[in-house]
């Protein structure tokens, strides 16, 4: 099962400067685990100290929010695409 994953601009250090990689999981949680097994890092940067996925970070699976799915629980299958976005603040009043 092959998942195309879309890569943020600050993480592409992380894959060898790619902003898509192919991964394979059933669901989140296990796309987490195997980005980090081919790219070390980057799971830190995705989650917190409990392995909790960071508040800044979305994640989208073929373009729906996994805020309104299942999360992390969320289930993969084979081509889905999931778009890592940093959550972006600020600007001017």
């Amino acid at each position: 099962m092959s998942i195309k994953v879309r890569i943020p601009t600050p993480l592409q250090k992380l894959t060898e400067n790619k902003a898509e990689v192919e991964a394979e999981a059933k669901d989140i949680r296990e796309l987490i685990e195997d980005l980090e097994r081919k790219f070390p890092g980057i799971k830190e940067r995705l989650c917190d100290e409990k392995g909790a996925l960071r508040r800044f970070i979305n994640i989208y699976v073929n373009e729906e929010d996994i805020r309104f799915l299942e999360k992390d629980n969320t289930p993969l299958k084979d081509k889905d695409e999931v778009s890592i976005i940093p959550a972006i603040a600020g600007g001017a009043r």
